[in-house]
């Protein structure tokens, strides 16, 4: 690794941890002095290799940064967090895949290549039989409305939701913003869903048309169907695991070393792992001194006091928030395809909030688009002012890194273009550890 000391903290789906892991680092930390450690999550589009490629990368011009700057007395230390996430393969990570095991060769047809189907088969055991015919229809494209019907059906119960309940498909997650208003991903007439995520793909691609045309045009779109349920599912997951995992940890670790400061940094839905570490968090725990989130995959209204389209109800980390004992930073961008297009699409197939779009403040929106919203005093600024300027002690910041977080095609646009030293530095001036 690029840093040291460094260490891995495996969760499985429940959020249990590796408890031979856990035992290292709590002596670890201990034995090494460390006084800040950070703790980075990443998100949806990572199996264990990539996510370890992304910790190395990104942290690598930490030490640099620190050097002759940091507040004395520093010892760093740092973890990076393992848990059962998804990868789909024809997700390029701008200027990163080299460093990763090298998948099949990208078709332009909708099919599953083989690693994205071994993806699946792991991260949902004991759906091999759905994750099969998925994969077959993928790749055969049937003609009529028929096998799409059959399709949205597979994957309702390959991300383990019962056709009875598909309207609360979301009901964990909408707890984010929107109680009581489900996104419906897999809701309605699945030719129509279809067709809205094909035209969303081809307004990414500057408006070049799909492979094929006709219903093998509508299979690019439930390609991305499936790619939109299984995120969801993912981030039902980085909730739980964050809250039952990674804050009890965290809570052990400072009753055991009362003096350590933590600085949580998640990418995607590790930013809502994180997040919800704080809820999970025991009572009276202080040890949480910045959390910075990089394009986080969850709503932007997850930390308001009261809703915009519900003043009766409050985000879901509302209090949580209040357990941090410096900033919560939102590095957001609007290259960001994934967030900014296809987040809000999932979530606006029910037809719920039709006069709303993509930016214009709707109740879908992630913060790693536009930011933190509905949280009274919230600075938003660029990132070149974030860079330079006083940045703040406390409460919630937004800031805008799109100078830096620009590259990437469809489906997903800059979601993980992450790697710059001027989200490190972000980091490290959100946590107060440069002089």
């Amino acid at each position: 690794m690029s840093v040291e000391p460094y260490w891995e903290m495996t969760f499985d789906a429940d959020g249990d941890p590796d408890r031979a892991q856990r035992h290292r680092l709590a002596a670890g930390v201990g034995a090494k002095g460390v006084t800040d450690l950070l703790v980075f999550s990443h998100g949806w589009n990572s199996d264990r290799s990539g996510a370890t490629a992304l910790y190395d990368r990104f942290l690598a011009p930490v030490p640099g940064l620190l050097a002759g700057r940091a507040r004395p007395g520093t010892v760093m230390g740092y973890v990076g967090v393992l848990w059962p996430s998804m990868r789909f393969s024809d997700e390029p990570i701008p200027d990163f895949d080299a460093l990763l095991p090298g998948p099949e060769p990208l078709r332009p047809e909708p099919a599953l290549d083989a690693a994205t189907r071994d993806a699946l088969v792991a991260v949902f055991p004991g759906h091999e039989d759905e994750i099969r015919r998925i994969a077959e229809l993928l790749e055969e494209r049937p003609d009529g409305e028929e096998p799409f019907a059959e399709f949205a059906a597979l994957v309702r119960r390959l991300t383990g939701v019962p056709a009875e309940a598909v309207a609360g498909l979301c009901a964990e997650d909408t707890s984010d913003a929107a109680p009581g208003a489900d996104p419906a991903v897999l809701c309605g007439d699945p030719v129509a869903a279809c067709e809205e995520y094909a035209a969303a793909l081809e307004d990414g691609a500057a408006g070049l048309p799909l492979a094929g045309g006709g219903w093998t045009r509508l299979w690019n779109g439930a390609k991305e169907m499936l790619r939109q349920a299984t995120y969801y599912a993912m981030k039902r997951r980085a909730g739980t695991v964050g809250e039952r995992g990674l804050g009890p940890l965290l809570g052990r670790l400072a009753r055991a070393h009362p003096s350590l400061s933590v600085h949580l940094v998640g990418h995607s839905f590790g930013g809502r792992l994180v997040s919800y570490a704080l809820r999970g968090l025991p009572d009276g725990v202080r040890a949480v001194r910045s959390v910075t989130l990089l394009q986080g995959a969850f709503s932007h209204y997850a930390f308001a006091s009261r809703l915009p389209h519900d003043g009766a109800h409050g985000g879901a980390l509302s209090t949580a928030r209040l357990k941090v004992a410096g900033p919560v930073v939102a590095c957001y961008s609007r290259h960001d395809m994934a967030l900014g297009t296809m987040y809000p699409i999932a979530s606006r197939l029910a037809g719920d909030d039709r006069g709303f779009g993509p930016g214009q403040g709707d109740r879908w929106g992630a913060m790693g688009h536009d930011g933190i919203k509905a949280v009274d005093e919230t600075m938003d600024m660029p990132l070149a002012e974030a860079l330079r300027g006083a940045f703040p002690r406390a409460g919630c910041v937004s800031v805008d890194a799109s100078a830096v977080v620009c590259h990437g095609g469809p489906p997903s646009g800059a979601h993980s273009d992450i790697c710059h030293p001027e989200l490190a530095r972000i980091v490290l001036r959100a946590g107060r550890l440069l002089a």
